[in-house]
C-alpha cells in the first residue's frame, strides 16, 4: 500500500476514523489505507465496521476494528488505547460522528431527541478530542479532522439539534486548533452537503431532485469526495492550515 499515494505525510501514519462502518467514515478509512496508513476502524456497528476492515485488507491495506460508542468517555478512551496497543502510537484522528432526529420545529423537538443527537454529534467529537489529543502529542504531533456539516455554518430549519451540534463541532475545532497550534497539532473540520447514501440512492428521481435542488452543482456529494478533503487536511500538503472548516458542498453555503 502507499505506492499510488497522492498526498504527502500519510504513509506509515496511525489513524483512527470513527463512524467508519459506512459513508464518509468508510471512504476515509479506505483512502487513508490506500495512502499507506494503519487504520483503526471505529464504529458502534460491529458488522459494518468489520466489513470495512475486510475491504481494506482485501485491497492490501492495514486495518483493525474497534467497537465504540462515541458518547461514552470510557469507550472512547479504550478506542485510543486500542490504536496505541495495536500500532504503537496515534498520529491522526477523524471524528466522523453524527445523529439525526425526525424534522420538527424547535418547539416540537423532544428532550430525548435533543440529548441523543447532541450526545453523539457534539459530545462525541469533544470526547474524541479529549482522548486523542494527548496521544497525538505523545507521538510528537499530527492532525485531527472533525466532520461538521453545511448545517453547522448556516441555519437548517427543522433540524435544530443537528444544526446546533454541528455548529458546536465548528466551535470545538476552532478552539482546539488555537489551544494546540504551537504543539504541532493541527485541528480542522470539513463541512459536507448532502452525501450519497443508500437512502438517497433509493429515492425516486423526483425525490432526489428535491433533495439536491439546493446544491448549485445539482447533485449529492460522493463519500469519496469528502474523504479526499479529510485526507488532504491531515497531510503534509496542508501543513499550515489549522482551525479551518472546509466546505465540501458543491457551492451550497456560498448562496
Amino acid at each position: 500500500m502507499g505506492t499510488d499515494t497522492v498526498v504527502e505525510g500519510i504513509v506509515d501514519s496511525v489513524v483512527i476514523v470513527t463512524g467508519a462502518g459506512s459513508g464518509i467514515g468508510r471512504a476515509s478509512a479506505e483512502r487513508f489505507a490506500r495512502e499507506g496508513a494503519d487504520v483503526l476502524v471505529a464504529d458502534i456497528d460491529a458488522e459494518t465496521g468489520r466489513e470495512t476492515v475486510e475491504r481494506i485488507e482485501d485491497d492490501g491495506g492495514s486495518a483493525t476494528f474497534a467497537k465504540v460508542d462515541v458518547s461514552d468517555s470510557a469507550a472512547v478512551e479504550a478506542m485510543v488505547e486500542r490504536a496505541i496497543d495495536e500500532y504503537g502510537r496515534l498520529d491522526v484522528a477523524v471524528n466522523n460522528v453524527a445523529a439525526g432526529a425526525d424534522p420538527a420545529p424547535v418547539t416540537d423537538i423532544t428532550e430525548g431527541d435533543w440529548d441523543r443527537v447532541t450526545d453523539i454529534a457534539q459530545k462525541g467529537v469533544w470526547l474524541g478530542l479529549k482522548h486523542e489529543i494527548p496521544a497525538i502529542l505523545d507521538a510528537g504531533g499530527g492532525a485531527i479532522v472533525n466532520t461538521a456539516s453545511y448545517a453547522g455554518i448556516r441555519g437548517s430549519p427543522g433540524r435544530s439539534p443537528y444544526s446546533a451540534s454541528k455548529h458546536g463541532v465548528v466551535g470545538l475545532t476552532r478552539t482546539a486548533a488555537l489551544e494546540y497550534a504551537a504543539d504541532d497539532l493541527r485541528v480542522n473540520a470539513v463541512s459536507p452537503t448532502i452525501v450519497e447514501t443508500p437512502a438517497i440512492r433509493s429515492m425516486t428521481p423526483e425525490e432526489r431532485e428535491e433533495v439536491t435542488a439546493s446544491v448549485p452543482m445539482e447533485r449529492a456529494a460522493k463519500p469519496e469526495e469528502i474523504a479526499s478533503a479529510i485526507v488532504w487536511l491531515c497531510s503534509a500538503d496542508a501543513s499550515f492550515i489549522t482551525g479551518h472548516t472546509l466546505p465540501v458542498d458543491g457551492g451550497q453555503t456560498q448562496q
